[in-house]
C-alpha cells in the first residue's frame, strides 16, 4: 500500500511539490467509513515570497497569513464566495501553498454525485470548488488540520508521472505572475478544468 504523505513532505518549494503531487491521490474518509477519493490531475503552486500573485492587493492581505502556517496543512482560499483547496508549504511564517484544481474519481463515484449532482460525469470535479464539494468538505472542520489525517489525506503517484506526461502552463484566474509556468496537469486527461490558458509554457522556472 502506497504510504501516506506527511507534513514533512511540503516544507520545500510549493513549484516542486506541485509537480510531484500530479498523479497522487486526494482520500476523503467520511464518519460512515466510506472512502472518497480521486487521482490529481491538476495543481497549481503559490510562493509568496517570489510570487506576484501574492502581492497583488487583496491576494496579499486576505490569504498570506493563512498561508504562513506549518507546511503539510489544509487550507482553504474563498475565491467568488466559493472554497478552494490547498495544502501550505515551507516553514511556518513563510507563505506558500498547492491549490488542487482537479480530480479524476476513483472511489465513492455514487456518493461524490449525492453530494454534486452534475449532467455530465467528467463535471463533478474538474475545478478546484467543485471537487471541494463533490467530496462533501466543511472548510470550518477540515480547515489547519494535518495533511496526514485520516479524514482527509494524499498518497503519492504510484508511479511519478514523466515530463512527457505533463503539461506545464501559466495559473488561472490571476492578473500578475501570469508568466510564471507553475500550473500542472495531466496531459490529456479528461477531468482537468475547463478553464485552459491557451499556451504551454517551457520550464518550470
Amino acid at each position: 500500500m502506497t504510504p501516506t504523505l506527511f507534513p514533512a513532505h511540503f516544507e520545500g518549494d510549493p513549484v516542486r511539490i506541485a509537480r510531484d503531487l500530479l498523479g497522487g491521490t486526494l482520500v476523503r474518509v467520511l464518519d460512515t467509513g466510506e472512502r472518497l477519493s480521486g487521482r490529481i490531475v491538476e495543481v497549481e503552486a503559490y510562493d509568496c515570497p517570489r510570487d506576484p500573485a501574492c502581492t497583488a492587493g487583496r491576494f496579499h492581505a486576505a490569504r498570506s497569513a493563512e498561508m504562513a502556517i506549518a507546511a503539510g496543512h489544509w487550507l482553504f482560499w474563498t475565491a467568488h464566495g466559493h472554497p478552494l483547496l490547498q495544502v501550505s508549504c515551507r516553514p511556518a511564517g513563510v507563505a506558500a501553498s498547492v491549490l488542487i484544481r482537479a480530480l479524476e474519481p476513483q472511489e465513492g463515484l455514487g456518493q461524490m454525485l449525492s453530494f454534486r449532482p452534475v449532467t455530465r460525469e467528467r463535471d463533478l470535479t474538474n475545478g478546484p470548488a467543485k471537487l471541494v464539494y463533490a467530496l462533501g468538505l466543511n472548510p470550518a472542520q477540515v480547515s489547519g488540520t494535518p495533511v496526514n489525517s485520516p479524514a482527509l489525506h494524499l498518497l503519492p503517484p504510484d508511479t511519478p508521472l514523466t515530463d512527457e506526461a505533463v503539461r506545464v502552463t501559466a495559473r488561472v484566474g490571476i492578473k500578475e505572475g501570469r508568466h510564471l509556468p507553475w500550473r500542472f496537469t495531466v496531459r490529456g486527461n479528461p477531468w482537468v478544468s475547463p478553464a485552459l490558458p491557451s499556451m504551454d509554457l517551457v520550464g518550470q522556472g
